[in-house]
């Protein structure tokens, strides 16, 4: 376990955008954390026992269908927080979330963090902010996901995806992506060879790199920028906007 945070080097948005004063109350009792490719932090039904402040990497939420099928509901980044929902009185995690990337997260103990935010009007404001955006995302996957063709999803995952890595290359497996995206794997190789054909990624060994940034805004659908709009609507910001205003990277 790492030391706590400084308000200098934090990169998780929510932290980093405290006054000084509810910044120090609440890094007192965060701790630094490593994240595993693969790792589970809640699971669906059990109590959120902690929060998450992700700094680096990004997690995936996951609702568990009949079958034992996981399904992707939203990603979360260093924009935000796993186990958010303890701000609105929730007890136990509706959804999975797991750690689709190696990472580091600054993770707090639910009734420390419940006890700060009573005391903390910035941070409740940040995480109400944020659970509602959260929200969003999710009510704009479900919608994606039932309207929109495989390689318009597949584009806007693979942006999300980029935004909260931070870097151009991707180590995601097709099997990986088709459980995220509820498809089968053989409909995802063809989406993208599609995009791999257009120029748009590269596909190899388990990795895909973002080869024209622009290129694959424009094969995504609307609901990448209607969550990125609405974040910027309470945040007043893109939440990644060097990843965003970046030309193409390779």
């Amino acid at each position: 376990m790492l030391p706590h945070p400084t308000h200098a080097t934090v990169r998780n948005r929510i932290l980093s955008a405290l006054p000084a004063e509810e910044f120090k109350r609440v890094a007192d009792k965060l701790h630094r954390v490593e994240l595993a490719l693969g790792e589970s932090l809640h699971r669906a039904g059990e109590p959120i026992e902690q929060v998450y402040f992700v700094d680096s990497g990004f997690i995936s939420a996951l609702t568990m269908l009949s079958e034992g099928q996981p399904l992707e509901i939203g990603l979360i980044g260093s924009e935000g927080a796993a186990g958010v929902s303890v701000v609105l009185g929730a007890t136990n995690s509706y959804s999975e979330t797991m750690c689709q990337t190696g990472g580091g997260a600054y993770r707090i103990a639910t009734p420390a963090l419940l006890e700060i935010v009573a005391h903390a009007p910035h941070l409740r404001d940040l995480l109400l902010r944020y659970t509602h955006v959260f929200h969003v995302q999710v009510a704009q996957t479900a919608a994606c996901n039932a309207h929109h063709e495989l390689s318009q999803r597949l584009a806007r995952w693979l942006l999300a995806a980029h935004d909260r890595s931070g870097v151009p290359e991707l180590s995601l497996t097709q099997d990986l992506i088709a459980v995220m995206l509820g498809v089968r794997r053989s409909t995802v190789s063809i989406a993208a060879g599609a995009l791999q054909k257009a120029g748009i990624i590269r596909y190899q060994h388990g990795r895909i790199t973002i080869l024209d940034r622009v290129g694959l805004e424009n094969a995504a659908c609307e609901c990448y920028e209607a969550v990125a709009s609405e974040y910027r609507a309470l945040f007043g910001e893109h939440p990644f906007e060097p990843a965003s205003a970046a030309a193409p990277l390779a």
